[in-house]
C-alpha cells in the first residue's frame, strides 16, 4: 500500500496592514503572496493536498495566523507548513529555519534545491526563544504544535549582492525549487513544468545523450546538478543550464520561455522561414535546441512582440490605438495573447496624450491622480520599468477619453468586492489596468469598465 501523502499549508507571510520588508522596489507581502500562489498551483498539478493561509491582501496577525493554518488539516505531524518570507538586514542569500521539534531533513532539502536554482544559501538552522530556550523563537513555529513548520527567507530585499535581482527576476525559479522539495518530502512524484529548465531522466538516458540533446557538455550538466558520478536514475530531475545566444553565427540556442513567434520576431524573420530552414514539422521547441537563423532577414517595422503580463488593453494604450484596431489588423477573434506572439500595430494612429514635466516631490501616484488616470497607464505609455522619477523628466500623460470610471482603492477593498460593487468582473479590471497581481494598495487608482 502506498504511503499517504503529507498535507501542506503554504503561508504567505505578512499581508494587509502589515507589508513586511519594503526595499528596492520589493514589498514583502506582495512577493510572498505571488510565491505562495505559485507553489499552491504547482502542488495542485501534482496532486499534493495543500491550502493557502491567505490568497489575497489580507491582514493575519500573530494571533489569527496559526489558527488559520491549523484550521485546514489540524495539528498532526503529517502536516507540513511552509511560511514564505523576504529577509532584511543587508545580507545576501536564502535562509531556511526549522522548528526545534523537527530534524533538518526537510530544511536541508529546500536549501539544496534553492542552490540548484541559482540562489546562494546562507544557512539552514533553528532559533531558540531567549527567555525560554526550550521554545522556538518564531511564533509561527511555537503556535503550530506538532506540524513540521519551516520558514523560507528567499533573499534580502536590501541586499547589496544579487538578491534583489534574484527576487525580482527569478522568484518563479526559487518558488519552483521549494515546490520540488515539498513534493518529494511529502511523498509525491515531482514533475517539472513543461517549459522549465528541468529534464526528467527516462529509460536509456545517459549524461552524454542528455547533454547532446540540449547542446551542452557533460561537465556543464554535472556541475549544474552537483553530480560526482555519471550514474543516473529513472525519474531523476536534472537542471539544464542555458547557454548565451551567439547571433553572429546564424545559430540560436533555445532558452526557457522561447517560442517560434518570439524568435522569429527577434531576428526579423517569420515562423514559416524558421520551420523551413530547420526542417520543423511542429511549433514545439526544447530548451537547448539549436536553430538555424536565416541570414537574409530584413527589418520589419510597426510590430510588437508580446511579453509576460501584456494585454491588448495595455498595448493599445501604449501605442495610442484601440483594441479593436489591433484585433482587426491581426485577424484576432479573441483578446487572448501568447508570450512571443508578434502583433502588427496600426501606424495611422494619432496622439492621445499630453505631456508633463516632473517637479520636486512628484510621484507617479500623484501625477496619475492629477490627470485622472492610473500609474500603470503612465508607465506603459512611457516605457517605464520602475516608479522612480527624476526632476525635469518629461512624461506623456494618457487622456482618459473613454467611458471608464476611475476608482481609488480604499482600506479593505479587493478586486472581487470592487467588481461586485460596479457590476463587472475581476478579469475585466485586471485586463483594463494591466494588473499582474491581485494585490491592491490603498490609494491606488483603477480604471473600471
Amino acid at each position: 500500500m502506498d504511503r499517504a501523502l503529507k498535507k501542506v499549508v503554504i503561508d504567505a507571510g505578512h499581508g494587509g496592514d502589515d507589508p513586511g520588508t519594503i526595499a528596492n522596489g520589493i514589498t514583502e507581502k506582495e512577493y510572498t503572496l505571488k510565491i505562495s500562489e505559485y507553489i499552491h498551483n504547482r502542488l495542485d498539478e501534482m496532486g499534493i493536498p495543500n491550502e493557502l493561509s491567505r490568497d489575497s491582501d489580507e491582514t493575519l496577525d500573530s494571533n489569527s495566523r496559526p489558527g488559520r493554518i491549523q484550521s485546514f488539516y489540524g495539528n498532526g505531524s503529517d502536516v507540513i507548513v511552509v511560511s514564505n518570507h523576504i529577509n532584511a538586514g543587508g545580507g545576501d542569500g536564502a535562509e531556511v529555519i526549522y522548528a526545534l521539534r523537527n530534524s533538518d531533513t526537510f530544511s536541508s532539502k529546500i536549501a539544496k534545491e534553492l542552490e540548484t536554482a541559482g540562489q546562494n544559501v546562507r544557512k539552514y538552522y533553528q532559533r531558540r526563544l531567549p527567555s525560554n530556550p526550550a521554545k522556538d523563537y518564531y511564533y509561527i513555529m511555537r503556535d503550530t504544535p506538532n506540524n513540521e513548520t519551516v520558514i523560507v527567507e528567499y533573499g534580502f530585499a536590501d541586499s547589496t549582492g544579487d538578491d534583489v535581482s534574484q527576487i525580482k527576476n527569478n522568484w518563479e525559479d526559487l518558488a519552483e525549487a521549494v515546490t520540488k522539495a515539498i513534493v518529494e518530502y511529502a511523498g509525491g512524484t515531482y514533475q517539472a513544468p513543461a517549459d522549465s529548465n528541468y529534464y526528467t531522466v527516462k529509460s536509456g538516458d545517459s549524461l552524454w545523450s542528455i547533454s547532446k540533446k540540449f547542446g551542452i557538455t557533460v561537465d556543464e550538466l554535472k556541475q549544474a546538478n552537483n553530480l560526482t558520478s555519471n550514474l543516473l536514475s529513472i525519474g531523476q530531475n536534472l537542471y539544464i543550464p542555458t547557454k548565451e545566444t551567439d547571433v553572429t553565427t546564424n545559430e540560436y540556442v533555445v532558452v526557457k520561455g522561447d517560442t517560434l513567434y518570439g524568435i522569429a520576431s527577434k531576428f526579423n524573420t517569420t515562423v514559416d522561414n524558421l520551420k523551413s530552414i530547420n526542417n520543423l514539422t511542429t511549433d514545439a521547441l526544447a530548451i537547448g535546441q539549436i536553430l538555424k537563423i536565416p541570414s537574409n532577414t530584413t527589418t520589419e517595422t510597426n510590430t510588437y512582440t508580446v511579453k509576460s503580463g501584456d494585454t491588448l488593453y495595455a498595448i493599445a494604450n501604449k501605442y495610442n490605438t484601440t483594441v479593436d484596431a489591433i484585433k482587426a489588423l491581426n485577424n484576432l477573434s479573441s483578446n487572448t495573447l501568447s508570450i512571443g506572439q508578434t502583433l502588427k500595430i496600426p501606424s495611422s494612429t494619432t496622439s492621445n496624450a499630453t505631456t508633463y514635466t516632473v517637479k520636486s516631490g512628484n510621484t507617479l501616484y500623484a501625477i496619475a491622480n492629477k490627470y485622472n488616470t492610473t500609474v500603470d497607464a503612465i508607465k506603459n505609455l512611457n516605457n517605464l520599468t520602475s516608479n522612480t522619477l527624476s526632476i525635469g523628466q518629461t512624461l506623456k500623460i494618457p487622456n482618459n477619453t473613454s467611458n471608464n470610471i476611475t476608482y481609488t482603492v480604499k482600506k479593505g477593498d479587493s478586486l472581487y468586492s470592487i467588481a461586485q460593487e460596479f457590476g463587472t468582473t475581476v478579469s475585466a479590471i485586471t485586463d483594463l489596468n494591466n494588473l499582474s497581481t491581485t494585490v491592491l494598495m490603498v490609494g491606488q487608482k483603477l480604471l473600471l469598465p
